[in-house]
């Protein structure tokens, strides 16, 4: 008994150090200690008219979001009543490595190169995929209101996020490295990578019981990348258009979903 509470502060200490190391990082990202704003970064590689599939800089305000999640994780897994809880021993360090991954790569933008970044964001992702796969299988009598939105809507816009950013931070990368000659196919391959992110989008909707908040996120980062192609000095009309139409998908495909299976009766779990 008294080495599983043991277990269970460190893994409260544990995320609330992991938060504050994101933080940190994401101060050291943004150029807060004298370094160099994302946008500037690695030559600029990050900037939404270096590259095909970076959207908007607005799209990146869901980090306030996120971060405003992860904070009310962070405080309410210390309270003394969620110590021992199932969903927190499961979910808890996987979350921990999340944010640490996260604030990695905030860091890993200022001190390496753009490969580096891929790399850590690619890690990012998987540790998401894991840890969202918990969250859809970790289920606990009791659970209620908090765990939908600071464990399940949290963790599946962190995801969401997680999925386009990593797109938009490979297609940065290969803007930065592959022949200038390449880009008289941007537009086909542009196209095709939105096709291949609603896919993705409809298809974790559909393996988490059509929940929202993944969709959402990628919705949100397409509909900025279409603004970003429609607006930005690195135009294309056939881009923009995918992104519109696939934003559309990955949001009303979930909702629609949802609201059929409570027509229905279906009992599956109806967490964010």
């Amino acid at each position: 008994m008294a080495t599983s509470r043991a277990n269970d502060i460190l893994r409260q200490i544990a995320v609330i150090s992991a938060f504050c190391f994101m933080i940190i990082g994401d101060m050291v990202g943004i150029g807060a200690f004298g370094g160099t704003p994302i946008q500037d970064a690695v030559g600029g590689a990050f900037d939404p008219d270096a590259s095909y599939l970076t959207p908007a800089t607005e799209a990146f305000s869901i980090w306030s979001a996120i971060y405003l999640g992860l904070l009310g994780y962070t405080i309410w897994q210390a309270l003394p009543a969620q110590r021992e809880r199932l969903r927190q021993r499961a979910l808890g360090w996987w979350i921990a490595l999340t944010m640490v991954l996260n604030g990695l790569w905030l860091v890993t933008v200022q001190f390496a190169g753009i490969w580096a970044t891929v790399v850590v964001l690619v890690a990012l992702l998987v540790a998401l995929c894991i840890t969202y796969v918990k969250v859809i299988r970790t289920r606990e009598p009791g659970a209620g209101f908090w765990d939908g939105l600071l464990i399940d809507a949290t963790t599946g816009l962190h995801l969401g996020w997680a999925t386009l950013a990593t797109v938009a931070n490979l297609g940065a990368a290969l803007t930065v490295t592959v022949p200038a000659s390449w880009e008289s196919a941007a537009d086909v391959l542009g196209v095709i990578v939105v096709a291949a992110v609603a896919v993705i989008g409809v298809a974790l909707a559909a393996w988490s019981h059509w929940r929202i908040a993944p969709g959402l996120a990628i919705g949100w980062g397409l509909s900025w990348l279409a603004v970003a192609r429609l607006t930005g000095d690195l135009q294309s009309t056939p881009i923009a258009v995918a992104a519109i139409i696939a934003t559309v998908i990955v949001v009303s495909v979930p909702v629609i979903a949802r609201v059929l299976d409570r027509v229905r009766g279906d009992d599956a779990p109806q967490s964010a």
